[in-house]
């Protein structure tokens, strides 16, 4: 045993004892008497042995004094252990203490003082200071037995795992040990790593790289998951490709768990959820170390990845890997279920597309449909204007269904039932008779050529026997050849049969047309119908044309098949010419063939998707301005409105006010008059001491009467008169917003605007009218008795003289004088202003009653404004995203035709041909 385990041991005492003794105390004294005797031992090494056996012994007091009393190269151990000693007998603060005023260069002391206090710090509960002395442990001696596992324990149980990761990167580093590389990627199955920059772990990839490829390979795919769903993947993928691209793995290494993540993580990022400048700088190292370790399985998808990509992005991936990638292709094992993958790639993109709220259109959906059905052949049937297409094909179906060229793409389709459907972009629609498809589909009706798909379904043997579609098109013109429209549907047909005129065959004209049909489609079959055979009437003339025909066609085609046909006849044999020559035609399906369709159909989704954002935003543009333009008319419209209530307040009152005023001028005129005739009850006879309360009843009696027998009635009238015609008024405006009306939802295309006056208020005028002038009670006025000098001479002279009878001749005269000759103004004036207080109050309320009767239209149009201005500020604020965020519509589409172009690869690289 070393000195050092001795005294870590406490056990440096043996050095003194013999093979047979058993006393260590003994021989310790008898040592210790000696030496004091003689003073050639070493007391100190003696004391320092007598207190290892006291601390065995538990005599910790005095194992204390001996070691304080150690004075030789021992010291520090020996004090050292006196910390030891105090920490038995738990008095911690001064344990700690001494251990941390021990100064030793010895790595194993420095270790032992650090495991110590590190114990010591966790009986008292301080982690904070273990967890630092256990880390300068580690860091002083890591070599030290037991250091590294007690600090992992300490970190796992306190779940530091920053703490414990660290250890575990350092330690396998700096040892190379399969064991703590095995302890790190445990940490990284359970995604604890993925809290440290990516960059953290590349010199510890790169050790275990060279230490062992199986624990590299299982290490990378535990920190690929790790970072998965984090932040820093896409730091991790830039990272660890530029590492890996560094390192001499190759193909003939066994790589297949991390060539299947490099597959699983390409098509994950290209998948149209990312970017494209956050791909940029990711995707051309991932792809150069995929197809630097594909195994077989994965090579033709990697190959076909490299390509597509190099083909998008050039000179984004090196020359030599784009190069290995052309030669791997082509010695790839092809075990791809490419429909699927197309399949999945087109519902991708739909679903894609819906949730950018773009509608990608019924026409493509029927197509992908229409194309699966690997039993159903396509015949394209084309030909020049005038040749007798349509002839043909009605001679096919049994019926005169082309009546005249076609301006759209007719399907015709075998069925028990007859169906007419036209399958456009937009929607899909179902004619309801045959007239109605007729008109669609006459071309000297519709001039320019539509989109839109028509599909016929009949009863049609000759199609269903043969499991056969026929395409009609617009026929080829002599300027432009077939029209734009038409060609996209080529790529649609499993065969193309061109139908030639028998008295001018193979015209120069349609030789260009075929060569650009070659050029299109360059592997479409294609077969020749020679049509109108009726009107060549020598047979021998007749058997020439075919085969000459026949002869300057296969000089281009030479596998192309010519049949000789009359549209007219109905002989047996040409229909058993024909049916062979459709039953030839009707070659069985290649899968590949129609993948390669469905991958050109794909593409042409693609391309209709990017032309939708600009429709989108060209409609998005168009609506902003037209809104505005909205918002301008409403508002003018709002002006009016308010111009025309103005006026209409101003013709209702001042018509209503006209009636007060003449009634007024009729009291003001009539009733100082009655008062004034009122004198004809004073007579000489009469008791004048009483005659000015008779006077002043009789006055109220006839004002009463008047009001009531002539003005209300009067006043009645004028009102219903008036009511006529503010009718009449509200009539016209309600007219005029009606025209309104129609003239906005002509503009919108809808009903949505409804400007409904209320005319209720005319109701509550009829009723108030009633009200107002069904019999008036007006109070009492004091006519007569008022208190005028006048007035109180009379009646006092009434009083005093009445009682003479030779008095009254006088008061007579004067009484009689008074009320012919008084003006009555005041009382006329209270009279009048009573009676037509009601009325005053009503006037006012006019405006108000005129206010509400266009209320519902004023809310209308302003509601209008607001709802048209909300929706120009939604849209511009869509426009706005749109055109400062074009990449986020742009870039899946992008990342979608790379995918498409790898697809293609994998379908060129079935057929063993290479292009460019």
């Amino acid at each position: 045993m070393t000195l050092e385990n001795q005294l870590i041991k406490k056990t440096f005492y043996e050095t003194f004892m013999e093979a047979d003794e058993k006393n260590p105390i003994r021989v310790l004294g008898e040592a210790f008497l000696a030496g004091h005797k003689d003073g050639t031992a070493d007391i100190s090494a003696i004391r320092f042995a007598q207190g290892e056996v006291y601390f065995h012994n538990k005599d910790y007091e005095a194992a204390i004094f001996k070691w304080e009393n150690t004075h030789n190269d021992l010291e520090p151990w020996a004090k050292k252990n006196i910390a030891d000693c105090y920490y038995e007998i738990g008095q911690l603060s001064t344990a700690e203490e001494i251990y941390k005023s021990i100064d030793t260069e010895s790595s194993v002391l420095q270790s032992e003082v650090a495991l110590q206090l590190f114990s010591l710090y966790i009986d008292q509960g301080r982690l904070e200071k273990a967890d630092q002395v256990i880390k300068k442990a580690v860091s002083l001696n890591p070599d030290y037995p037991n250091v590294t596992d007690i600090a992992r324990a300490f970190f796992e149980k306190h779940k530091d795992w920053k703490s414990a990761i660290e250890l575990a990167v350092n330690e396998a580093i700096r040892t190379e040990s399969h064991h703590w590389f095995d302890i790190l990627k445990t940490y990284a199955d359970q995604g604890l790593t993925n809290t440290f920059e990516p960059n953290y772990f590349s010199k510890c990839l790169v050790v275990l790289y060279g230490v062992d490829q199986t624990r590299f390979e299982q290490m990378v795919h535990a920190l690929w998951n790790g970072y998965r769903n984090e932040s820093s993947y896409f730091s991790w993928l830039r990272e660890f490709n530029q590492l890996f691209l560094n390192l001499d793995a190759n193909r003939e290494q066994s790589w297949k768990e991390l060539s299947s993540l490099y597959q699983e993580t390409y098509f994950e990022l290209i998948d149209g959820t990312y970017l494209m400048k956050e791909l940029a700088e990711i995707i051309p190292n991932l792809l150069t170390n995929w197809i630097k370790i594909a195994d077989r399985a994965d090579a033709l998808f990697a190959s076909a990845a490299v390509l597509a990509w190099s083909e998008k992005f050039p000179s984004s991936i090196s020359p030599e890997v784009v190069n290995d990638a052309e030669n791997l292709i082509f010695h790839s094992r092809n075990e791809i279920d490419g429909l699927e993958y197309s399949l999945t790639l087109f519902d991708s993109i739909v679903k894609w597309a819906e949730a950018q709220h773009v509608d990608p259109g019924h026409r493509f959906r029927w197509l992908i449909r229409e194309l699966v059905d690997f039993e159903t052949h396509h015949v394209f049937v084309a030909g020049t204007s005038g040749n007798g297409k349509s002839a043909f094909i009605n001679s096919i179906l049994g019926e005169n269904i082309q009546a005249a060229p076609t301006s759209s793409v007719i399907v015709f389709k075998g069925d028990d039932e007859t169906e007419i459907r036209k399958i456009s972009d937009e929607e899909l629609t179902t004619f309801s008779s045959f007239d109605e498809f007729q008109e669609a589909v006459d071309r000297r009706l519709n001039k320019v050529v539509d989109n839109a798909i028509i599909e016929f379904s009949l009863p049609a043997p000759i199609l269903q026997e043969n499991r056969m579609v026929l395409m009609d098109t617009p026929g080829f013109s002599d300027r432009n050849g077939m029209e734009g429209e038409a060609w996209k549907y080529l790529h649609f047909a499993d065969s193309l049969l061109f139908v030639l005129d028998a008295n001018d065959p193979f015209t120069e004209k349609e030789q260009e047309i075929l060569m650009q049909i070659r050029e299109y489609a360059p592997n479409l079959p294609i077969h020749f119908l020679l049509n109108k055979m009726d009107e060549i009437y020598d047979e021998q003339e007749a058997a020439s044309i075919v085969e000459d025909t026949r002869s300057r066609v296969r000089a281009y085609l030479p596998q192309a098949k010519v049949l000789a046909y009359s549209s007219r006849l109905r002989s047996r044999k040409q229909q058993n010419d024909l049916a062979e020559f459709l039953k030839n035609l009707n070659r069985p399906i290649a899968e590949d063939d129609r993948i390669e369709k469905i991958l050109i159909f794909i593409r042409n989704l693609i391309g209709h998707l990017l032309d939708k954002r600009s429709e989108m935003e060209n409609s998005l543009a168009d609506s902003i301005k037209w809104n505005e333009e909205m918002v301008t008319k409403l508002s003018g419209a709002i002006h009016q409105l308010t111009d025309l209530k103005k006026e209409k307040v101003r013709i209702i009152t001042r018509t209503f006010h006209k009636v007060l005023e003449d009634i007024r001028s009729d009291l003001s005129e009539n009733i100082p008059k009655i008062l004034r005739e009122s004198s004809d009850m004073i007579q000489e006879d009469s008791d004048f001491r009483k005659i000015h309360l008779e006077l002043n009843d009789e006055m109220n009696r006839r004002v009463h009467a008047y009001i009531n027998d002539k003005i209300l009635p009067e006043l009645y009238r004028s009102l219903q008169e008036w009511i006529v015609t503010a009718n009449d008024e509200l009539d016209h405006c309600q007219s005029f917003l009606d025209e309104m009306s129609d003239g906005f939802n002509a503009m919108y295309g809808e009903e949505r605007i409804k400007l409904k006056c209320d005319f209720k208020v005319l109701d509550d005028w009829c009723r108030d009218a009633d009200r107002m002038t069904s019999g008036v009670q007006i109070e009492k006025v004091n006519i007569f008795l008022r208190r005028t000098p006048y007035q109180i001479l009379l009646k006092s002279a009434g009083r005093l003289l009445g009682a003479f009878q030779q008095n009254n001749a006088i008061l007579y005269n004067k009484y009689k004088q008074f009320v012919e000759n008084e003006d009555y103004l005041d009382v006329t004036e209270s009279i009048t202003n009573k009676l037509l207080l009601q009325f005053e109050l009503f006037a006012k309320s006019l405006e108000r009653d005129i206010s509400i009767f266009f209320r519902n239209p004023f809310d209308v149009l302003n509601q209008m404004v607001e709802e048209t201005k909300k929706e120009i500020n939604d849209k511009e604020e869509e426009l706005e995203k749109m055109r400062s965020n074009p990449e986020t519509y742009r870039d899946p589409l992008t990342l979608f035709e790379v995918k498409l172009r790898q697809y293609e690869w994998i379908t060129i690289s079935a057929k063993g041909v290479l292009q460019i």
